[in-house]
């Protein structure tokens, strides 16, 4: 087996050029991601526009109607996801700050959404604990604070159903989890992650770069 690495760095016209393959973001999209910009250096925490592209595509090819966002900050990919979704779906979006909800409920609004997502102000683990137990989920995206990624996780996985996905941003953070001497614990919590998706039977997951990194989690 050949174990030499294989990838392609991307440069600043090697991304322009990967971006303009993807499908454009329309006029909501484009005047959110616009907007977030504005707000500084959190602008950063939005999706990449590929990545709410994909989340568009994988909720589409699962036939999502279920669908679960903890960390939904402006909306950008929250958006992206019902739009994927089948006639009738819907999504719960978890987002503990205020001034973000409003600015998500604005876009939602704009994007003809409403109907489809339900936008839930409060901490997401008291909102996932509320969720009844059954496996129901189709499709979840983890994107909140780092040091509660296991947290998530392991209030997702029991209820989504089998070969349902689980979504998972930012796995490789900006490569402090390769820095073993990095103390903050978003970067442990991520590590510990990554290292117990290895070894859990629950689910089939591979880490892919795109972005910050990512990690699709089916199911078993």
């Amino acid at each position: 087996m050949n174990t030499s690495p294989k990838f392609t760095a991307l440069t600043a016209d090697l991304y322009a050029y990967l971006a303009a393959q993807n499908p454009e973001p329309d006029e909501v999209l484009r005047d959110l991601a616009r907007e977030t910009s504005e707000l500084g250096p959190m602008g950063n925490w939005q999706v990449a526009v590929e990545q709410g592209a994909l989340l568009t595509l994988l909720a589409r090819l699962l036939g999502a109607r279920r669908a679960v966002e903890v960390g939904t900050f402006t909306g950008y990919a929250a958006i992206s996801i019902a739009r994927g979704l089948a006639t009738g779906g819907q999504l719960l979006c978890c987002e503990v700050d205020p001034k973000w909800a409003a600015i998500a409920q604005r876009y939602f609004t704009r994007a003809a959404l409403s109907d489809r997502i339900v936008l839930q102000v409060a901490p997401a683990l008291q909102t996932l604990r509320a969720l009844p137990p059954d496996p129901v989920i189709d499709f979840a995206f983890i994107d909140a604070d780092k040091k509660h990624y296991g947290d998530y996780y392991e209030e997702l996985v029991p209820r989504v159903r089998p070969n349902g996905l689980i979504v998972i941003d930012n796995v490789l953070w900006k490569s402090r989890v390769i820095d073993p001497g990095d103390p903050h614990r978003s970067t442990q919590a991520i590590r510990a992650l990554n290292e117990a998706l290895v070894r859990d039977r629950r689910v089939e997951a591979v880490m892919l770069a795109v972005a910050d990194g990512i990690t699709l989690a089916r199911k078993r």
